[in-house]
């Protein structure tokens, strides 16, 4: 994960809270937190390249949208990301 974008991190790390969301949830949950509009030209490209790595799964809800949900590697690097967080955050 050390070579993810912060925006990359924060994806993984939606897509990790939502039950198989789709491109739109995604969108709306990073917009809240951001509080500032993301374009699909950054939100798509960045979900495409955490699935390229193996973090995240796309998959087909119809011909105009997919679903998104975190691989059993993605949940490995949360957790050893979060990890070597909590050892510099608690001194």
């Amino acid at each position: 994960m050390y070579d993810l974008t912060g925006f990359q991190r924060d994806l993984l790390l939606v897509v990790s809270g939502l039950d198989s969301p789709h491109g739109l949830a995604i969108k709306d949950e990073i917009e809240n937190y951001y509080e500032s509009e993301i374009h699909h030209g950054r939100l798509y490209p960045n979900l495409d390249t955490l699935v390229q790595k193996g973090l995240v799964k796309k998959g087909t809800v119809d011909r105009r949208t997919n679903s998104y949900s975190i691989t059993e590697r993605g949940v490995r690097e949360i957790r050893a990301r979060n990890e070597w967080e909590a050892q510099y955050a608690e001194g």
